[in-house]
């Protein structure tokens, strides 16, 4: 049974941690931890509350697609993988901004998620405050308990640092009303990694490799998060300019050495297995949000509100609003060679699979003839081919204002429209897919940039991890001619990387590039870039190449320093002039 089903009136128990909007300096409404329900009796409600936290919804703020736990606006239309799509620019225009590098810290979508996140490790230091309390002989899981809720608080600072860089770090020993005082600047984006990575480890020493109840952190999913956290922190920035001033090798092994401990995973067989509903906690799953359907609560159940938004609109079967579009320029990165590698400098072809509009429900594709791999269309709905197992029509005019965001549309984490996994009516699109936070795909990726980094003898290791996914996509079923079920839908060309010529400088490139493909659309792409310092000279080239596709590019520019977000003026506000803005921004 999934965890979140484990008490279906998870809402009453958000309620118990609910916080006004100033909550870091009031003490939360009916929190636990103040004496209402202090008491082990309440450890099992507060440490729900804090896992029903994972999933974006909260009483804290409404509108999850509006600050999305899956970072598809953060993470992605942020960078060259992914349009806001929607009904046109002005279309939830917080967004808008994001993605043409407008953002202001007015910006509601940036304060409502700073809002969420700290809200969120409330949750989890009322928790931590009432078992540390608590007396083992009444809890027998206490210690297992404790590490869970620090492996939730890290992943929420996690996202903090990632996002805003200068943040304030509050953990269960800090009264609530002192919240106030606390700076932002007191540690360094790499100090607080090196913090998250420490707790992350610590929090491994008391947990189980497996739980019994399936969504419940173990030691795997621990192991596997500080690996990451590490993978982050060995490229180490400068706090004023964020240019990487320095790769860590030490740190680069230990990211190495803690994926060797983490057991019992493997790929898929298939890639578009990742979005069935029988596979969701399988063989490829680390760390994931746990979503359910007809669960007893309300519209559906508790779906991936996250998602809500951006199911494919238009003609489409799913009715959505579809927002969250992939980018010309991702379809253009899935060419590949004759040999099946990609093509590093695909910016320098004309755009691949450029769409004809025929009338108002169909359209055909030119310069759609070379090869390509075959995950462009497991992850991006192209006109005229097939969508999943979807037998009425081929994909077609599926996107809401096509003269703004052209015609293609994602693909990834939808059932199929006629799946009977599919919820019919509102919410658009919805099932109990999860999200994947942390995948096996993943942390193969992982390793093998770490071993690339590196150097010397393991950069042949990392040749064979990055294959070893590729292999996974090669031999995966490619999608069929929606006319004739027996042609490929594509000239699908994928190869595996030869030894000969394997240096660290073309093994870093496919390594970028693998990362990429293989992971588009997942909110992780901005945040790869600005770790490993070259998200300035990728945005620039983008902008540059999609002008004329999307001419709301015209002008764009990612000045110095933008690399985070800027401190929202909100809770500049709360901190009475205490917090101080990232560099790149206005000084408050």
């Amino acid at each position: 049974m999934k965890l979140n089903n484990i008490i279906l009136a998870l809402g009453c128990t958000a309620l118990l941690t609910a916080c006004s909007e100033d909550f870091l300096e009031n003490t939360p409404q009916g929190s636990l931890s103040d004496g209402v329900m202090n008491s082990t009796e309440a450890i099992d409600l507060l440490v729900n509350a804090a896992y029903a936290g994972l999933s974006g919804i909260t009483n804290e703020q409404g509108d999850p697609c509006m600050r999305p736990t899956s970072n598809w606006s953060y993470g992605e239309v942020r960078a060259d993988n992914a349009y806001k799509g929607g009904g046109g620019e002005g279309d939830v225009w917080d967004v808008h901004a994001m993605e043409t590098f407008q953002v202001q810290p007015n910006n509601g979508n940036i304060d409502g998620k700073w809002f969420n996140l700290y809200s969120l490790i409330s949750r989890c230091n009322a928790a931590l405050r009432v078992l540390n309390k608590a007396d083992e002989a009444d809890v027998p899981v206490k210690a297992s308990r404790i590490a869970e809720m620090k492996v939730l608080r890290a992943h929420f600072y996690f996202e903090l640092v990632r996002l805003f860089n200068k943040v304030p770090y509050m953990d269960e020993n800090l009264p609530t009303n002192e919240y106030v005082d606390v700076p932002n600047d007191e540690f360094t984006r790499d100090q607080h990694l090196a913090r998250i990575a420490a707790e992350l480890l610590d929090a491994a020493e008391n947990l189980p490799e497996r739980q019994p109840e399936i969504g419940r952190i173990n030691r795997n999913i621990a192991l596997a998060y500080a690996a990451k956290v590490k993978l982050y922190q060995a490229y180490e920035q400068d706090p004023e300019t964020h240019a990487v001033v320095n790769i860590n090798k030490q740190l680069l092994q230990e990211v190495v050495d803690l994926i060797d401990q983490v057991k019992g995973y493997s790929l898929l067989p298939d890639f578009q297995g990742l979005d069935l509903i029988a596979n969701e906690n399988g063989s490829e799953s680390v760390f994931a949000i746990q979503y359910s359907m007809n669960d007893g609560s309300i519209d559906g159940g508790r779906i991936n509100w996250s998602n809500l938004l951006n199911s494919p609109g238009g003609n489409s079967p799913y009715h959505g609003d579809g927002f969250f579009l992939p980018s010309q320029d991702l379809i253009n990165a899935y060419q590949t060679d004759e040999n099946g590698l990609p093509v590093f400098d695909y910016q320098s072809l004309p755009d691949f699979s450029v769409v004809t509009f025929i009338d108002d429900e169909h359209q055909t594709l030119s310069n759609a003839d070379h090869n390509v791999d075959p995950r462009l269309d497991f992850v991006v709905g192209r006109p005229t081919i097939t969508f999943k197992t979807y037998p009425t029509t081929p994909c077609q005019s599926w996107v809401r204002d096509r003269g703004v965001y052209g015609h293609n549309c994602a693909k990834r984490f939808w059932v199929s429209p006629e799946s009977p996994d599919m919820l019919q009516g509102w919410p658009w699109g919805a099932s109990e897919l999860n999200w994947q936070i942390i995948r096996y795909a993943d942390l193969l990726l992982y390793k093998a940039e770490a071993l690339i980094e590196i150097g010397g003898s393991g950069l042949e290791q990392a040749r064979q991890l990055i294959n070893q996914v590729r292999s996974r996509a090669m031999n995966s079923p490619y999608v069929k001619d929606f006319n004739n079920p027996d042609k490929d839908a594509a000239n699908y060309k994928i190869g595996l990387y030869p030894a000969a010529g394997w240096t660290q400088d073309y093994a870093r490139k496919a390594l970028r590039t693998e990362m990429r493909l293989e992971k588009a659309l997942e909110g992780e792409r901005y945040f790869d870039l600005v770790r490993w310092g070259i998200a300035k000279d990728v945005m620039t080239r983008y902008f540059q190449a999609e002008q004329d596709n999307r001419i709301y590019y015209r002008g764009a520019t990612f000045d110095d320093g933008e690399e985070y977000y800027p401190i929202p003026v909100a809770q500049y506000n709360f901190s009475l002039g205490r917090y101080t803005q990232n560099p790149g921004y206005p000084e408050f």
